[in-house]
């Protein structure tokens, strides 16, 4: 994917899941769990936050084009599922990987996996993610081709 189309991706997906965040801080009465339901507006917050940050400093990095689309998808991927994962949990009242939030709230096992499932996945889609960036960053990396 050329650098600066998808540079204006991220930004864009930025801006959405901000969007997405702010509406999320509406809601959060209506919820189960409303401390959760405030993680998520958070989520959604800060996740726009860093994906427009990303789009601003994506034509710095230094990486290969398999590389920087690697690193494009999991912080994607990372970003969205944060929030879906956050609010499905407020919604579902579930708190096995999210005890302090969750106040001694817990879902049906079903909720519980697929909360569980993608606050793990995202979790390890982020490090990798910006690891990634980090080190095209970095002075020493190999130009572009």
């Amino acid at each position: 994917m050329d650098t600066t189309i998808a540079a204006r991706r991220l930004k864009f997906h930025g801006v959405l899941l901000f969007l997405l965040g702010l509406l999320t801080g509406l809601a959060i009465p209506a919820l189960s769990n409303p401390r959760m339901g405030l993680s998520a507006h958070l989520e959604g917050l800060l996740n726009g936050i860093f994906l427009v940050l990303l789009g601003l400093i994506w034509h710095e990095l230094r990486l290969g084009p398999r590389v920087a689309g690697a690193a494009y998808r999991l912080v994607l991927f990372a970003a969205y599922v944060n929030w879906t994962a956050t609010l499905l949990s407020a919604a579902w009242s579930t708190g096995k990987l999210t005890p302090i939030a969750a106040e001694g709230r817990t879902g049906a096992a079903w909720q519980e996996a697929i909360v569980g499932a993608g606050l793990v996945s995202l979790t390890l889609a982020i490090i990798v993610g910006v690891a990634l960036v980090l080190f095209g960053l970095r002075g020493t990396a190999p130009e572009r081709g």
